[in-house]
């Protein structure tokens, strides 16, 4: 590849040399500039003169960014290295995943995963149930979510790291986020660019519900976004969500239906309330799932419908599904007495799922604490989506227990005043009892002494809540 293709193909301008820097030119690995090796192309949002003397200083083949500043045209310039500038860093991004899956991982067949709910559990399963065949498999969903935003190089440096110690790539499942911005602003499209680039055989579309607040302001934003990934996956299957309205109204070529009530379409596989049914067969019983939660339930049957879709031996795609084991913070169990279960539900559709699905443990004579971190530097908007659905899940029996999590949380994930406000007054308004912790410590401490051995706690919430696990080992 000549730089200037990757010019034109990420719609970008060079600046100073004209040619990689590299003597050998481009390696073909895409990374960060601290991971990167003489040939590497690094990837950027932004960029100073002290980067690009750094850069130069490694010998990489040239550096993309969208935002340079501090000095690093006029470096750049001084030390005729190539730097790159595009208006649109996805672009970047997408033209890594692609020429790395292309010079990584040709041979592989390739799945990906987007939808509001139900990505990582659904993608999870999906990479159990294949390396359950023996495949070798690769997927970008890990337990905290990190590297699933396909916004840097992470997965394309994870697909060629992993070609390069252990040898060819069977499949790849990649898990897309299906709204994604950077500084407030929406990355138009990123869910069916990054699609394309993978080059799908399989794709799944979990449901469409609100949750970036600021990249999107209605439903429809989202439905928008999602409604080019078919496109994107073109004649391959799309394995899609009949319970789910606006999924139900994408256009997709090849669908293939999961559904927690009976189907009658042949490329489809249900949940017929004791069992997952395929072509007139339970292949699974109720006892046989490794949860049993409606929304948890879904994912499976996504996993199972992608899967099939493979042309995976159903024999496989069992014992998979009944070998799984969750990925952290997707309703897990951390304590018997009292029993606590921590998910990591953060937007309104998980938080309402997630509570309903905990109420169903209760008996009457237990108690329900439900203790929600705040999303903290998330704004007003999601906050009040998210309290709301608390409010819409209150019975007499459940005791809600909110944190600030100051204790635990960077400056990123700080909650700020307006956001605790907005917390406050909806529940008063509401009529509905809480105490607030500033410190996730103190309230995981506090909840633990004020309940009862036969009680359950439920921990919800996103950053301000990932360390509970490990406080609460501490504490019990």
């Amino acid at each position: 590849m000549e730089i200037q293709d990757l010019v034109n193909a990420i719609h970008g301008v060079l600046i100073g040399n004209v040619d990689f820097f590299s003597i050998d030119g481009f390696t073909g690995k895409f990374t960060f500039l601290n991971d990167a090796h003489t040939g590497d192309i690094v990837i950027r949002h932004w960029i100073n003169g002290k980067g690009i003397e750094m850069a130069f200083k490694k010998n990489i083949a040239c550096l993309i960014t969208q935002n340079p500043k501090d000095g690093a045209i006029e470096t750049a310039e001084r030390l005729n290295f190539p730097l790159v500038i595009t208006d649109k860093i996805e672009l970047a991004n997408a033209f890594a995943l692609s020429h790395t899956i292309q010079k990584y991982s040709a041979n592989s067949t390739n799945v990906v995963i987007t939808g509001t709910n139900g990505k990582s559990t659904t993608s999870h399963l999906i990479y159990h149930i294949l390396k359950t065949s023996g495949a070798h498999v690769l997927t970008n969903t890990d337990s905290e979510s990190e590297f699933n935003t396909l916004i840097d190089p992470m997965v394309s440096k994870l697909i060629s790291d992993e070609a390069i110690a252990n040898g060819e790539i069977d499949y790849l499942v990649i898990e897309i986020s299906e709204v994604q911005g950077w500084l407030g602003n929406i990355m138009k499209n990123h869910a069916a660019l990054m699609s394309q680039a993978v080059n799908p055989e399989v794709g799944v579309i979990t449901n469409i519900a609100m949750d970036h607040i600021g990249l999107v302001e209605s439903i429809d934003d989202v439905f928008d976004e999602i409604s080019a990934v078919p496109k994107a996956i073109g004649d391959g299957v799309c394995v899609l969500n009949h319970d789910d309205e606006l999924v139900m109204k994408l256009d997709a070529a090849n669908p293939f239906y999961i559904s927690m009530d009976e189907l009658t379409e042949s490329n489809s596989v249900y949940f017929d309330g004791s069992g997952i049914v395929y072509q007139n067969e339970t292949i699974l019983t109720l006892d046989d799932l490794p949860f049993k939660g409606s929304h948890f339930i879904q994912n499976i049957l996504s996993a199972i419908g992608a899967t099939i879709s493979l042309g995976i031996d159903m024999e496989v795609i069992v014992e998979g599904v009944k070998s799984y084991q969750a990925l952290n913070r997707r309703f897990a169990k951390l304590n018997d007495e009292p029993l606590i279960y921590d998910d990591f539900a953060h937007n309104p559709d998980g938080i309402r799922a997630t509570i309903s699905e905990t109420k169903k443990l209760l008996s009457p004579n237990q108690t329900l604490y439900v203790v929600c971190s705040i999303r903290g530097s998330r704004g007003v908007e999601i906050n009040q989506l998210n309290v709301d659905a608390i409010v819409e899940s209150m019975d007499d029996n459940i005791q809600l227990i909110l944190s600030s999590s100051n204790d635990v949380v960077n400056s990123l994930n700080f909650v700020e005043d307006d956001e605790r406000e907005v917390f406050f007054k909806t529940l008063n308004d509401n009529g509905i009892d809480f105490i607030h912790y500033d410190n996730l410590n103190e309230c995981l401490s506090e909840t633990y002494k004020k309940a009862d051995k036969k009680d359950i706690i439920l921990l919800i919430g996103a950053q301000g809540m990932d360390p509970a696990e490990s406080l609460l080992k501490d504490i019990i």
